[in-house]
């Protein structure tokens, strides 16, 4: 299926892309922008901006929209890690920064006290950065996200991916009900921090189905949605069912923020969770927790 050319990306600043290529590769540390083969990359890196992917580039799962690698081995967590992600943060002078993580399953808390970590080390050699999460579902262990949330990020991310009659297909290891628990126990526990979601739409879902989903994640008390076209990596993943218009995106993001009272809906073609992820310092300063 060929691509619409609402799909084209400008051809980014070569050498701000190095640059920060450069770093990563001299601190050993792996941006989810590079492992998901994100459209973006040439944007975020030209604009000095990366999501960290922390606890290796290697997934325990294998979702079939993914580009990311496959491993389900048992792999120890490199304990210099979060001191090099501070370093970077500092050496980038970034103003927000974007940490995730490959699915840890293998982790008896998957990965909860790296986040931590992390998120002390970045406070520490950067304290003027605001501090986003996008972290995996834990298997539903609460006290693990425990672990990360008494650290009181300022935004937690959890995507919901996509609508829930494709979870068995584009999900096989996921369940949509927990990820909705996941995202309103942060909502209850941790009221100052800013709950986000993102979904893929191009999978096989119906327009409805999307709006039944932003209506589930708005129950839940969810602050900021994004959402954007999936695109195959390539063909051992799932292809694209369908092409969404830029309108049609445009209606997403009205319905979430006029019918629904979402602070905040990123909603394009383009659009990817961590996407011009620094713009919620605006929200936060005009709608302060």
């Amino acid at each position: 299926m060929p691509k619409p050319d609402w799909l084209r990306v400008k051809a980014p600043q070569q050498q701000r892309i190095g640059d920060v290529a450069d770093l990563l590769v001299d601190l050993k540390l792996n941006t989810v922008c590079q492992e998901a083969s994100c459209p973006n990359i040439g944007e975020c890196f030209a604009g000095g901006t990366a999501t960290f992917l922390i606890m290796g580039p290697a997934c325990t799962r294998a979702c079939p929209y993914c580009d990311i690698s496959f491993d389900r081995s048992k792999r120890e967590l490199d304990p210099t890690e979060p001191q090099r992600l501070g370093e970077a943060v500092s050496r980038m002078n970034l103003q927000h920064v974007v940490i995730t993580s490959v699915n840890r399953d293998d982790l008896e808390d998957g990965g909860a006290s790296q986040f931590l970590k992390c998120i002390c080390a970045v406070r520490k050699i950067s304290p003027h950065t605001t501090i986003e999460l996008l972290i995996p579902d834990l298997c539903g262990n609460w006290d693990a996200l425990k672990i990360i949330l008494d650290a009181v990020p300022n935004v937690l991310n959890h995507n919901i991916e996509t609508v829930p009659r494709l979870y068995k297909r584009v999900r096989p290891q996921a369940i949509y009900e927990r990820s909705l628990e996941l995202l309103d126990r942060v909502r209850d526990g941790w009221p100052k921090v800013y709950t986000k979601s993102g979904l893929m739409v191009g999978l096989g879902e119906t327009d409805e189905e999307v709006i039944e989903v932003l209506a589930d994640l708005r129950e839940h008390k969810v602050d900021i949605v994004t959402i954007g076209q999936y695109l195959s990596p390539g063909p051992k993943h799932l292809p694209v069912d369908r092409f969404v218009s830029p309108r049609q995106f445009d209606v997403y993001r009205l319905t979430g923020e006029d019918q629904f009272g979402f602070l905040q809906v990123v909603s394009s073609p383009l659009t990817r969770s961590s996407y011009h992820a620094g713009e919620v310092k605006k929200l936060m300063a005009t709608h302060p927790k």
